[in-house]
């Protein structure tokens, strides 16, 4: 079974159906203008911080303060359910590997704003539930019906599902 990356977990909340692409190495994201730039913000916000922390080859931390406080860097927050639900997960991942971080923050550099995650637990079954629902969209043979979303327009796999 594949792992549960961040990203995945995040595609959740975005499209079913972009997730199972997704898991299937069918990408366009390196192509897309909105992924692009979000790269480029990455790359040019926080430029002290070590980032992009890769932990068991699953979750892809921004970058993390003291090991207390966990960031997760946004362009904007257009899809901020997502957002805040990969830091749960983060979250959830960190504390059942030991590692007690105090809290996550998503960083939205372009709009000079933050949000503050914690994990509550409530989420923590919400996320059990959640990775289960993954694990069997990940077994689907054929990916999910498409279903026409506000982001359709600016995802990377909006012809793809057009055609």
């Amino acid at each position: 079974m594949r792992k549960i990356t961040g990203i995945i977990f995040y595609y959740y909340f975005v499209c079913k159906r972009k997730l199972w692409l997704f898991s299937k190495d069918i990408s366009f994201e390196e192509e897309n203008e909105n992924v692009i730039l979000g790269k480029l913000l990455d790359e040019s916000s926080y430029s002290k911080e070590e980032k992009h922390i890769m932990i068991d080859e699953t979750i892809n931390i921004d970058f993390l303060k003291r090991w207390e406080v966990l960031h997760e860097v946004k362009k904007s927050k257009n899809i901020e359910e997502a957002s805040i639900w990969q830091v749960k997960y983060y979250l959830y991942f960190l504390k059942n590997k030991n590692i007690d971080v105090k809290k996550g923050i998503i960083d939205y550099p372009k709009i000079k704003e933050i949000q503050e995650v914690t994990l509550e637990q409530d989420d923590i079954k919400k996320i059990e539930n959640i990775l289960e629902e993954i694990k069997v969209i990940l077994t689907l043979e054929s990916p999910p019906a498409f279903k026409k979303l506000p982001i359709c327009k600016s995802c990377a796999y909006f012809e793809y599902c057009m055609c």
